[in-house]
């Protein structure tokens, strides 16, 4: 056990703190698409121009600067319009510069191991924990002209940190470069043209508590009507009183539509945000506000009911329910999904996947979920795996910061709580110590399976095993009991043993073999019992 690294402690993980639903904006006219499009175009270039300010201030920014901005385009929109758009800016360039930081640190990573492959002479073994030598001199020189091409955008990335410069795309980098590519991504030139001017489009307003509705400048009411305060430029497009303009859709938000109304009713912030999906020509209207913070169950609170345990792989998620004593309770479960296509798609597979997996919770009467606290930023390295180009594909295709998102918030929402565990042997442990035994010619257990009881287990606080070794000496009082055993306070810890088999009274053991009926006595005594005990390895309480 030296070798082995040391095991993170598990932890009940955070529940949501915001909440966002949408609905679409059905029946249009195409005036409101028109006023709908004017604005968004007219906010989304006071938003580039207020970008450009920013990224030019660098770290020299701070209040009085910010408030400088804000002073500048309310005299060309108004002041909520101008808050919303130096927020924004302001969040899009602290996502960028977190951003540049982890560009860095993997950076750092690839020439800490090319560096130290490089040190090592040619056709040198590696280890489990260390990689050896390049295979051949061909191999090690290109390896050192890759080693002096990232230490180069390392020196750059390095300056532009220091200097507080980030490159930023308002509609973003990966759109932008698709206009190289029309013919691969299916678009023509008016297509791509459309998604880049709505992606630049600026349409949101933080809420505000105390006003009315929760929002003074996209505000719904109660009934369903949306309406806008225009910019002031735009205000001979209004239709309605104090500059405002009221579209012809109504809203009705079919999820949380209750927990909604309540907010707007009691004047609560609620933000909104209308966007146009090009692909299906549809308008929307999401709506999103805070929850207060929910302090994090204990975790044997958590523990109290038993646990399923998830194993996350790139198909599917294998899950085990386990009770609290961490015995293995009935047959293992898969939820498939398919992480090959568009976004949507794949984020609509883990939704459906969740679904199904919290579904089936609930049913159990499990309190928790047990889940690997999966992060493979380290991982996905081209120095660290090298040829192994289907790994690095199967781990970058593992969205797993959204999927632990994404479950805490759907979880959270039946009264499940999502406990994570060290990710560490697993795989390796569960494979080894309860594949084999679960499986059986009714049951087929596969090691993704055995994995999950293993997760599961880890975050009951259980160790993986289902047993540890017996005492080294003949009695157990010299050296104390087995450490894996049943609490002093658990019920049954004292009682009879039930049977390994469910056979008749009387009928042949396991083996085939009769057990030998007793001999008659004159002394008047119980009626012995025609079942022999014998231990069941799958039955543990620790």
């Amino acid at each position: 056990m030296g070798g082995l690294r040391e095991l993170a402690a598990s932890f009940v993980v955070s529940g949501p703190c915001g909440v966002a639903v949408r609905d679409r904006l059905k029946h249009l006219t195409s005036q409101d698409e028109g006023v709908l499009r004017a604005v968004g175009a007219y906010q989304g270039a006071l938003g580039s121009g207020d970008l450009k300010v920013r990224c030019a201030d660098g770290l020299e920014h701070g209040a009085d600067t910010w408030a400088a901005r804000k002073r500048e385009l309310t005299g060309v929109s108004s002041s909520r319009i101008a808050g919303a758009i130096t927020k924004a800016t302001h969040d899009q360039w602290a996502l960028a510069r977190r951003c540049q930081a982890a560009h860095i640190q993997k950076l750092d990573a690839g020439i800490r191991t090319l560096r130290h492959r490089l040190s090592l002479p040619v056709g040198e073994k590696g280890t489990k924990r260390a990689a050896g030598g390049y295979r051949s001199k061909g191999e090690w020189f290109r390896k050192s002209r890759r080693l002096a091409a990232l230490e180069e955008r390392h020196t750059a990335a390095v300056a532009d940190w220091q200097a507080g410069r980030v490159r930023v795309v308002r509609g973003g980098r990966r759109l932008l470069n698709t206009r190289h590519h029309l013919t691969e991504a299916g678009l023509t030139e008016d297509e791509w043209r459309g998604r880049w001017e709505a992606g630049r489009w600026f349409l949101a307003a933080d809420g505000e508590s105390g006003k009315r509705f929760g929002n003074e400048t996209i505000r719904v009411t109660d009934t369903g009507e949306v309406s806008i305060k225009l910019p002031a430029p735009l205000a001979h497009l209004a239709n309605a009183r104090h500059g405002r303009y009221t579209l012809t859709a109504r809203i009705a938000f079919a999820h949380r539509g209750a927990e909604w109304a309540d907010r707007i009713i009691a004047n609560r912030a609620v933000a909104y945000r209308i966007h146009l999906d090009t692909e299906r020509g549809c308008w929307y209207l999401t709506a999103s506000w805070q929850r207060p913070a929910v302090q994090t169950i204990p975790l044997e609170t958590a523990r109290a009911r038993g646990v399923i345990g998830v194993d996350t792989n790139a198909d599917h998620f294998a899950a085990y329910r386990l009770d609290r004593h961490g015995n293995p309770v009935g047959d293992p479960h898969r939820f498939g999904y398919d992480l090959s296509g568009t976004t949507t798609h794949r984020d609509a597979q883990i939704r459906h996947a969740l679904t199904r997996l919290i579904n089936w919770a609930v049913r159990a009467g499990v309190g928790a979920i047990g889940i690997e606290d999966l992060d493979f930023t380290a991982e996905k390295t081209r120095e660290k795996h090298g040829r192994r180009r289907r790994f690095r594909q199967l781990i970058s295709g593992m969205p797993t910061g959204k999927l632990k998102a994404r479950l805490v918030s759907m979880a959270a929402e039946h009264g499940l709580s999502v406990v994570a565990v060290d990710p560490a042997y697993t795989s390796l442990w569960g494979g080894q110590h309860w594949q084999k035994p679960l499986t059986t010619p009714h049951r087929k257990m596969s090691r993704h399976d055995a994995a999950g009881i293993a997760i599961g287990r880890r975050a009951l606080g259980h160790p993986v095993r289902r047993r540890t070794a017996p005492p080294p000496h003949d009695r157990s009082d010299r050296a104390g009991h087995r450490t894996a055993q049943a609490g002093p306070g658990d019920r049954g810890r004292e009682g009879t043993r039930p049977p390994a088999t469910d056979r008749p009274s009387g009928g042949p053991l396991p083996s085939g073999k009769r057990k030998r009926e007793p001999s008659a006595s004159n002394t008047v005594r119980d009626a012995p019992s025609t079942h022999r005990w014998v231990q069941d390895s799958l039955m543990c309480t620790g």
